[in-house]
Order: C-alpha cells, then sequence, then structure tokens
C-alpha cells in the first residue's frame, strides 16, 4: 500500500472513536434546519461530478448505459443506506417540546464499512476498468452519488418521524412502552 492508501485508513482510526464519543449522548434536533445538510451537499457534489468531467487526463467518454445504470445504483444504494441510517437514529421527544436524536453506532459503522469498501472496490474496479469495458469516471462519480443519496434520504427520513413527533404522534420503529 501506498502513503496516499493509508492515509484514509489513519484518518478513519483516528476519527471513528471520536465519532462514537461524541454520539453517546442525543443531541437536540431542529426539524426545522434539517434541510440545511442536504441543501448544501447537493451543489457541492454537483460541482464535484462537473469537476471531475473537467480533470485533465480524465476519461471524457460519453456515458454508456452501463455508465448511466452505474450511476442510478450509486444514487439508489445510497438512499438505501440512508433511509436504513434515518431508521437506526433515536428520536425522542422531551416534555418541553425540544426532539433529541442519537445515531446508533451501527450507522457509524455502516459509514466505516462503507468506505472501507469504496476503497476496495475502487482498488479492483479502476485498474481492470478498461478489460471489464467500464468507465472509470462512472465509476468515481457513482460512489459521490452513493452520499449523496444517502444524505438525503436520511435527512427525509429523520425529518418525517420528526414532524410525526411534534404533532404527538409516535416513533414507529419504537415500541410503545406498556402501560401499567
Amino acid at each position: 500500500m501506498t502513503p496516499a492508501q493509508y492515509a484514509p485508513l489513519i484518518a478513519i482510526l483516528i476519527a471513528l472513536p471520536i465519532i462514537l464519543l461524541r454520539n453517546r449522548a442525543p443531541r437536540t434536533l431542529r426539524p426545522g434546519r434539517m434541510w440545511v445538510m442536504p441543501a448544501l451537499i447537493v451543489p457541492l457534489m454537483g460541482l464535484a461530478l462537473w469537476g471531475t468531467s473537467m480533470e485533465p487526463g480524465a476519461d471524457h467518454t460519453p456515458f454508456d448505459l452501463v455508465a448511466w445504470a452505474m450511476l442510478a445504483s450509486g444514487l439508489i444504494l445510497g438512499g438505501a443506506a440512508g433511509w436504513w441510517r434515518g431508521k437506526m437514529t433515536t428520536i425522542e421527544r422531551h416534555p418541553d417540546g425540544t426532539l433529541k436524536a442519537q445515531a446508533s453506532p451501527l450507522g457509524i459503522i455502516l459509514i466505516v464499512v462503507l468506505l472501507l469498501g469504496r476503497g476496495t472496490l475502487r482498488a479492483i474496479l479502476e485498474p481492470h476498468a478498461a478489460d471489464w469495458h467500464l468507465n472509470t469516471l462512472a465509476i468515481a462519480d457513482a460512489f459521490l452519488l452513493f452520499v449523496v443519496g444517502m444524505i438525503v434520504v436520511q435527512r427525509i427520513e429523520m425529518f418525517i418521524r420528526a414532524r410525526r413527533l411534534l404533532s404527538g404522534g409516535t416513533d414507529s420503529h419504537v415500541e410503545a412502552a406498556p402501560v401499567a
């Protein structure tokens, strides 16, 4: 492995304990501000997709059906991962009307597995892309679309649940406590 390949692994090893410790306590959830992250991520990822197409030496061949299928798969799989991650987040309504959210450790582990999987897939797919008639730009872009799908759908899922709780409903994925 090269130093460029070690850097993400070292960053994950440093960040993972910090993130897990930080997520031990519930944090205040503000449904009115949940649109901010997707509103920032979508244009930034759009710029990243545009930027990768402008790289010198990049594969500028037009996307074929396989490339578009990879992009769609990345977005759909990211949406599924985001939905799952949003469902795994515990949201509670407190007596003062505030919402508290606590991310599941499984959601954090999912992100780490996805980052490691991305590196592994990239290492496998990119050297063999020409042999397998795959567009390397589409492979990289599919990973970016995965992130977009995951963030947007997670926020939508959490917003729906938070709105339900604020209107007096219950969180559908949490079992109700038995009445004594």
